[in-house]
């Protein structure tokens, strides 16, 4: 692997990339082969794959645990898992969101003929500014959806209390904060439930899946029912509901990875810590920090481009893709501005200046259990270079 070392040495500028095989963002992080073939074997002798079986009841009483909450529902994907949330809790008419998350978040409602309001975020910590929820309030308004955005947590306590005041029920879509804490107190049983992905690209993965965490044993229960056509025993439906079911081959990946999951965060945390030191001192580039005295999983390197800083975000997105380096604007252009938010609500960014600010910073640098030091040093060199001579 070549040395990035000159602004003409870079392959924006016509030389060819300096490094040969794409760096990821969310590069999967895979766990014990061995331990996964193994339960494949099981899997194998109890032909059991589908349908509540014993890889998925184990998976489900762990991540419980885990999370210190009372149920586990496992489900296919996680927006999968976050329409059934909405449905179980009768949500209607109105919800407010944030537009600064993934297009999941506000399909999830849209989906089910349910209007997603878009409320700014705070430019400081990306989530949800509870003074502008509140604003976003109006008759029709039934819920509110918090974001535990890069696995810090969103403002529980604030946005339970507005939800308390008007009426409104509170759920949070949790899909990077696995694991994660706030005050202290693990992430998944705020609100009356809270919402995991397991895709790929999340630190924690089950190839792909999701899962939703409450200690409401009545929704719990609903969750269940909905996610398997609502049915309560072989041949008696009592319940509207989809398949949503996590399959057990699936369930299996997950229990391997939970295995290694103190790796994944050791390594994640060691590869936030690099960046941080390799891309110190250059004006107007800053990461985005994890409080210490909380849980974290460290599954984001996000770095902000400000305004002081010699060139544009999108001119480094640019230059790093020409080195082959998978960075990634996240979560831009807001929900507000694609489809179909953009033409039912064309002037929502008037009411979302630090969304829109936000979007046109960020920069989300690859990591996960690929990525090691030497790789961290070359892509900051890449960042430096472009920043101190490149402009």
């Amino acid at each position: 692997m070549k040395p990035i070392l000159k602004p003409q040495d870079l392959a924006i500028n016509g030389a060819p990339p300096a490094f040969e095989y794409p760096l990821h963002v969310g590069r999967p992080n895979i766990g014990s082969r061995e331990a996964f073939m193994h339960h494949v074997g099981e899997i194998f002798d109890h032909r059991w794959l589908s349908n509540n079986g014993p890889m998925l009841q184990k998976l489900e009483q762990r991540i419980a645990e885990l999370h210190g909450v009372r149920h586990c529902i496992a489900m296919c994907n996680g927006t999968i898992a976050l329409e059934i949330a909405i449905r179980a809790l009768k949500l209607e008419g109105e919800v407010i969101v944030p537009s600064y998350t993934f297009i999941a978040t506000a399909h999830a409602l849209n989906w089910q003929a349910i209007t997603p309001v878009f409320a700014d975020i705070d430019p400081v910590t990306h989530n949800l500014d509870p003074a502008a929820v509140r604003s976003m309030i109006t008759p029709r308004t039934t819920g509110i959806i918090g974001v535990h955005l890069w696995g810090r947590g969103a403002p529980a306590d604030e946005l339970q209390a507005i939800a308390d005041e008007h009426g409104l029920k509170l759920m949070f879509d949790a899909a990077h904060a696995f694991g994660c804490s706030y005050k202290g107190k693990t992430i998944g049983s705020f609100g009356a439930c809270e919402v995991l992905s397991f895709h790929a690209t999340k630190f924690f993965n089950t190839f792909e899946g999701g899962a939703a965490l409450t200690n409401d044993d009545e929704l719990a229960e609903a969750m269940r029912l909905m996610r398997n056509f609502g049915f309560v025993s072989i041949d008696k439906v009592v319940h509207p509901g989809t398949n949503g079911k996590m399959i057990e081959v699936v369930a299996a990946m997950g229990l391997v990875n939970l295995e290694a999951i103190d790796d994944v965060i050791a390594a994640n945390r060691r590869n936030h810590l690099a960046y941080r030191e390799s891309l110190s001192g250059l004006p107007g580039i800053s990461l985005l920090a994890y409080d210490e005295t909380e849980r974290n999983n460290y599954q984001y390197v996000v770095m902000e481009v400000g305004e002081n800083c010699p060139v544009s975000r999108d001119r480094i997105i640019e230059t790093l893709h020409a080195e082959n380096i998978r960075a990634r604007k996240y979560f831009w252009p807001g929900c507000h501005n694609m489809q179909p938010y953009r033409e039912l609500y064309p002037h929502a960014g008037l009411m979302l200046p630090n969304t829109q600010k936000v979007a046109d910073r960020v920069v989300v640098l690859p990591t996960g259990t690929t990525m090691d030091q030497g790789m961290i040093s070359d892509v900051a060199a890449v960042i430096r270079v472009l920043v101190t001579d490149g402009s």
